[in-house]
């Protein structure tokens, strides 16, 4: 046996095991490091879309994992850490300073925990959290406008004359605070996709309630331009997928049954509509990716 060890055939593969060990030592290594090295980042911005808040879920307010919006899917899809610095009832001027108008972002904030801590604006936390991260930071979505929508709405009383005679000035104010907005993300030095997701109809086949939509759309479209920012287009997405419900986003499983009425829907989108949600962010990033190379 000893004397067999000495041929040259033995020595040769001697030398392939040695080899070969040290492929897969250092292999092994390369996957450690790999494991142990930090994802890419995607940083979501909004309201209660964006959050993935359910109207009248109780107790599961008291943890934010309960609640999986579109930024958690998208994240998991593109192999994304999602830092979803969402707030429920957000405006664009609440999104900007803590004594702007508010539909009840700051109320939720001060009985419930976010999917982000911060004590300040979401704007200055979005600030600060790309100061650290820009260069892993592959994504930015934001979603605002919604709330400023239904401010307007309850102070007119639903009153469609006087929502139209309010509505330009309304718009003015969403285009001017997300200019603002749009304006200082990218005064971090980011230059990854940033994306404005815009909104969906609640019932495509209420022609009044959807142009209004589409009028806060076409702002959204606007501060986006101004900013080198792509729009994630929620509105068709979610259009076609009702059409076969004629139009009605509530009986296509789009949003979340009304608490007080399990035979009407409220205006938050259902895990249907936010993983549809999550499948145009999705596409548009792609698309946007693609578009630099």
């Amino acid at each position: 046996m000893i004397a067999t060890l000495r041929t040259p055939l033995a020595r040769a593969a001697r030398r392939l095991v040695q080899a070969s060990l040290a492929l897969c030592l250092a292999g092994s290594s390369t996957l450690a490091l790999a494991a142990d090295a930090p994802r890419n980042k995607m940083l979501s911005l909004g309201d209660s879309v964006v959050f993935g808040y359910i109207t009248a879920d109780g107790p599961a307010y008291l943890n934010p994992d309960n609640f999986i919006g579109y930024p958690e899917i998208v994240g998991n899809a593109l192999k994304l850490d999602p830092v979803n610095a969402s707030c429920p009832g957000e405006t664009t001027a609440g999104f900007l300073s803590l004594n702007g108008a508010d539909n009840g972002c700051r109320l939720y904030r001060s009985r419930f925990p976010l999917h982000e801590s911060y004590a300040s604006t979401q704007l200055d936390f979005a600030l600060a959290y790309l100061g650290g991260h820009r260069r892993t930071t592959r994504l930015v979505t934001l979603s605002l406008g919604a709330n400023d929508g239904f401010l307007l709405i309850a102070a007119c009383n639903n009153d469609p004359a006087c929502i139209q005679a309010n509505l330009p000035a309304a718009l003015g104010a969403v285009f001017s605070n997300l200019n603002t907005s749009l304006g200082a993300i990218r005064a971090t030095g980011y230059r990854g996709v940033l994306m404005v997701v815009n909104y969906y109809s609640t019932d495509y086949s209420d022609a009044g309630g959807t142009a209004l939509t589409m009028a806060l759309n076409q702002i959204l479209a606007a501060a986006a331009g101004a900013h080198g920012a792509v729009v994630a287009d929620a509105f068709t997405a979610f259009q076609q997928a009702a059409a076969a419900a004629g139009g009605k986003t509530c009986l296509a499983g789009l949003l979340n049954g009304n608490p007080a009425n399990q035979a009407a829907c409220d205006v938050h989108p259902s895990i249907t509509g936010q993983r549809l949600l999550a499948k145009t962010v999705q596409t548009t990033y792609q698309a946007a990716r693609r578009g630099d190379d």
